[in-house]
């Protein structure tokens, strides 16, 4: 496990996490963390045993709590400095949404403001039972980016994206079940075992596959004219071409599970 101020991450055989370690303040996070936050990403990436990645708490009452307000005046008092924190923590944010390998949100307790903003650039997002959401940026005053929205709308479509932002109420694990924001709501004693059972389903599963598909998803929410099909095909044709697709047909012969490597 390696740690960085508040951010802590790990990698357990082809899993990796990274846990906002706050828990004082329900894993509010500040500059230090988000820029954390980004290494362990590009560690993550360029590790081929990593396979899936998962984004998660500490503490057991908060995923993340939004930006750490203790420090919006050294981090976020002037517009120059507003500007250059939005930069980097947009970076962090595109850097999940872009992730080339699977990634999920283990999500217990308050998921508020920028812990929304960071779930939704998640692949999949499971909650225990006990969790709330919230964006309260219109309490506070805040301008909401329009990549952050845009992501939001994508999975949640716009007329519950709007109440989101409009009302900046707190609503409840369930209600983000009906809204698709969550894919999952699970009791909370079940939460890391059901988070465990979905990353050693996607680790067993041949890598090429899943991040064609990753890709291809990603290209049908852009704009038809944004779209790389091209790049989506290559990445189809990389599956035929590679030894996982032998060894899947293997075992489907063989009556045996299949053993993928990522090649």
């Amino acid at each position: 496990m390696t740690q960085t101020d508040r951010l802590l991450s790990r990698k357990e055989a082809s899993v990796g996490t990274i846990i906002f370690n706050n828990p004082e303040r329900h894993n509010a996070v500040s500059l230090d963390m988000w820029e954390a936050t980004k290494h362990a990403l590009d560690r993550f990436a360029a590790d081929s045993e990593v396979r899936v990645a998962v984004l998660t708490g500490a503490g057991g009452k908060a995923f993340v709590s939004g930006a750490d307000i203790s420090k919006f005046e050294s981090e976020r008092a002037s517009l120059a400095a507003a500007r250059a924190y939005n930069t980097t923590t947009e970076a962090v944010f595109s850097g999940i949404h872009e992730f080339p390998k699977p990634t999920i949100a283990k999500i217990r307790g308050y998921c508020i403001g920028g812990g929304v903003g960071l779930a939704s650039c998640c692949d999949l997002r499971i909650c225990s039972d006990d969790s709330r959401f919230a964006v309260p940026a219109a309490k506070l005053g805040l301008g909401y980016a329009y990549a952050g929205v845009k992501r939001l709308v994508d999975i949640v479509g716009a007329s519950f994206a709007k109440e989101i932002f409009f009302t900046a109420r707190q609503f409840d694990a369930h209600e983000a079940l009906g809204m698709g924001l969550v894919n999952r709501v699970v009791p909370a004693a079940e939460l890391d075992n059901a988070v465990q059972n979905i990353t050693d389903m996607i680790c067993a599963n041949a890598p090429l596959t899943i991040k064609a598909v990753k890709y291809a998803v990603a290209e049908t929410l852009k704009d038809e004219s944004k779209r790389n099909v091209a790049r989506a095909n290559e990445l189809v044709e990389q599956c035929f071409a590679s030894r996982d697709y032998a060894e899947g047909r293997a075992a489907f012969m063989e009556k045996r599970k299949p053993v993928f490597s990522g090649t």
